[in-house]
């Protein structure tokens, strides 16, 4: 199994996204809705494993099949439907990597991602206990990404009720 790495922010995570972004927005054109920085690397101060996770939202769900055919030609190693109507790629650079997701503009877990993120950015306190779980899963995973995962689970449902009441 491969080692959990969780790092302290790295200040150039959101000049990566802002690379990849603009790759995508030139892949993707008019088909994009938005693209969103998400994930921990979004959260400036907050560890994150040194994956850039981005969502590119399209202006409608009937032009996904297209993107995704698109993304799929490109760079990138599709990996599917998450489950939540969010087709997933990755791809690989150095010492960081980037996670893609393809979602329609209504997608819910979109809209939980967004809460999430700009919920922990304006309650640092939450953000530091998140971080604090993240390197303690990561110790204790031993590689186990589900453990790893599954024990984010609480903690994540719980902070996107939080910023849902602020809404």
């Amino acid at each position: 199994m491969r080692a959990i790495k969780v790092v302290d922010y790295d200040p150039s995570w959101p000049l990566l996204f802002g690379e990849i972004s603009t790759e995508i927005s030139i892949l993707l054109g008019d088909r994009l809705l938005s693209i969103d920085h998400i994930g921990s690397t979004s959260v400036p101060g907050l560890a994150a494993k040194p994956k850039i996770d981005l969502d590119a939202v399209m202006i409608s769900d009937e032009l996904l099949p297209t993107a995704i055919e698109v993304v799929r030609a490109a760079d990138f190693v599709f990996h599917g439907d998450t489950g939540e109507q969010r087709w997933a790629f990755t791809r690989d650079h150095q010492a960081y990597g980037f996670k893609l997701y393809l979602c329609g503009p209504n997608n819910r877990a979109h809209r939980d991602r967004i809460l999430f993120r700009d919920y922990l950015r304006v309650h640092p306190e939450r953000a530091k206990a998140y971080a604090e779980l993240k390197r303690r899963l990561a110790a204790e995973a031993g590689g186990d990404w589900d453990f790893y995962t599954d024990g984010k689970t609480a903690f994540v449902s719980e902070t996107v009720r939080l910023a849902a009441l602020r809404t």
